[in-house]
């Protein structure tokens, strides 16, 4: 039976599916991930093709310069300003959700932690994860 990944924004006028499986899953320390979360990370699933993820509703974008230079486009709802995916300049392809737009956020499965150079104590990650001073390449 093929998984169905699906989410969106916390006022639904952004919704999002894909059968696509997840090709990383991550749990990120930037400071980025840490201002736009209100917290000490955030939570990602990454699927290979955009294409295959079908997005419906207009959401708003910004760009910031990742901390390896690359420009990174945010995509929130500009109704409850809700976070629902990010893209990338260098990578178009890749497509990347907040684990908290999934309608079963249960379905998220944390491999590793980036960036945990920026990392605060108070912060507690499970610890059996791999864990990457940086974004791991490749």
């Amino acid at each position: 039976m093929t998984k169905i990944y699906s989410g969106g924004c916390a006022c639904g006028a952004i919704r999002y599916e894909t059968k696509r499986e997840p090709i990383f899953e991550n749990h990120c320390q930037c400071l980025d991930c840490q201002k736009r979360s209100g917290t000490g990370h955030a939570s990602y699933l990454t699927f290979p093709r955009r294409a295959d993820v079908t997005i419906t509703g207009e959401a708003k974008t910004w760009r910031v310069a990742g901390a390896n230079g690359n420009q990174k486009i945010h995509a929130f709802c500009p109704t409850c300003g809700a976070p629902v995916y990010l893209t990338s300049v260098a990578k178009p392809d890749l497509i990347t959700i907040h684990a908290t737009s999934l309608d079963d956020p249960g379905q998220f499965n944390p491999r590793v932690v980036t960036y945990t150079v920026r990392g605060h104590a108070w912060d507690t990650i499970d610890s059996s994860l791999q864990k990457f001073e940086r974004m791991p390449h490749g």
